[in-house]
């Protein structure tokens, strides 16, 4: 007689994410908290708010005019004959002390600080670009863990069945009821699907890990059910409007400006900013004080080599941000409508599976199962039928999660805050 002692611990194992929800229930992690925890948790955007205040700051200084510039010195000290070294002696050494202010015009001025708050302008974009790539990677993680434990458990419910058939088989073999094959068959199966098992545990402990990346000890968390996917927040026909508040586009749209007003700072600086400059001279006790007052003006000799190059290639490099913008939303729509389109497609064939696939391959194993207890069929063909019931089911939920990553790709290209402003 053949004896077979069953791996409990593959069931039990298989079991532990089911019992963990129940015993848990009230403390099950959605997907909005997942990301909310995500969010807080990420040392990014705080560094982003910072480099916000930094800009903000420098812009308010630079439209402010530079320091003036305090000047000290001693004019024509004799260093030979009877006066040498003597500060009162000669008609001509003066101890001196100025002040130099250099009068920045007030349109330049404007434009430095409107850089400023353009660069400001730009993270915060990169920031808003950073919360919305960890919202959409920690759904993606928390997608991934739900489908990989939702694999499991559909292969502890298929061992189960499977462990049952095995004793049937060895029941019916010790009652002369049935054949050695049939139960070795049927160990087979068993075995087979413990190796399935623990290939899916494994996938399943992986996507915790990935899951934990964003979340922390929260990843540990059982997952409440996921949210309803029957909708995008796209549409197609009107999709490079759409995209105008994409994070990538935002950016590249706040480096145009900073481009264009870099342009206008170069056409700025062919006017010269003159400096004034107000001195008091000192001299001997039998000699006038005096005042000098001067202006110094940059004399720009060679501004066709100079100011205008620079004026040109600030130009080239505001057309080239331009480029680069326009290119990336051809490049997006692009992308964005090959997605729709696999989301679509992705969702038609799950409509197939749930209505035609999955019920005809387990009315076929029952059919298998009642014709086998008939004495028609034989255990083989049952075995086969199960296991085509469960590469149904399992290619039905790959299906789902490969189309429930679509769907999140697309749902979270902005960040959840934005998301009452945008389609």
């Amino acid at each position: 007689m053949f004896h077979y002692i069953p791996t409990g611990r593959l069931a039990a194992g298989a079991a532990l994410l089911a019992l963990a929800a129940v015993a848990h229930g009230a403390d099950r992690l959605s997907l909005d908290e997942a990301q909310r925890l995500a969010v807080q948790r990420s040392y990014q955007i705080p560094a982003y708010d910072a480099a916000i205040t930094a800009s903000t700051e420098m812009g308010a200084a630079a439209a402010r005019l530079p320091d003036p510039v305090l000047k000290v010195g001693i004019d024509n000290l004799p260093l030979s004959g009877p006066d040498r070294a003597s500060l009162g002696a000669d008609a001509m050494t003066m101890r001196r002390v100025g002040v130099m202010q250099e009068l920045t015009r007030a349109d330049k001025r404007a434009l430095r600080s409107t850089r400023y708050a353009q660069e400001a302008a730009r993270t915060q974009a990169e920031k808003d670009k950073a919360i919305a790539a960890v919202e959409r990677n920690t759904a993606l993680a928390w997608l991934d863990r739900h489908y990989a434990d939702a694999t499991v458990t559909i292969l502890a419910e298929q061992r189960t069945l499977a462990v049952q058939e095995r004793e049937a088989a060895d029941a019916a073999y010790r009652g002369g009821r049935g054949s050695q094959s049939d139960v070795l068959a049927a160990q087979s199966a068993v075995l087979q699907l413990d190796d399935r098992v623990l290939e899916a545990q494994g996938r399943a402990r992986a996507a915790g890990a990935g899951l934990a990346r964003w979340l922390g000890d929260a990843a540990a968390r059982p997952l409440a059910d996921p949210p309803a996917m029957d909708a995008i927040r796209f549409d197609a026909t009107t999709l490079e409007t759409q995209l105008a508040h994409h994070p990538d586009i935002a950016v590249l749209a706040r480096q145009v400006d900073i481009a264009e007003t870099q342009a206008g700072l170069a056409e700025a600086d062919r006017r010269p900013d003159w400096s004034v400059e107000v001195t008091y001279q000192q001299r001997g006790a039998a000699y006038p004080n005096m005042v000098s007052v001067g202006l110094s003006v940059p004399l720009q000799w060679d501004r066709n080599n100079r100011q205008d190059r620079e004026l040109a290639a600030r130009l080239a490099m505001a057309s080239q941000a331009r480029g680069e913008q326009d290119e990336a939303l051809r490049a997006h729509a692009a992308e964005i409508r090959a997605q729709i389109a696999a989301w679509q497609t992705g969702r038609a064939r799950q409509a197939r599976y749930s209505a035609d696939l999955v019920p005809l391959a387990q009315a076929r194993s029952a059919a298998l199962l009642a014709a086998y207890r008939g004495g028609k069929a034989s255990l083989a063909d049952v075995l086969a039928a199960r296991r085509n019931v469960l590469d149904t089911r399992v290619a039905a939920l790959q299906l789902e999660a490969d189309t429930a990553r679509i769907w999140a790709q697309l749902n979270f290209l902005f960040p959840m805050a934005q998301a009452g402003g945008h389609p």
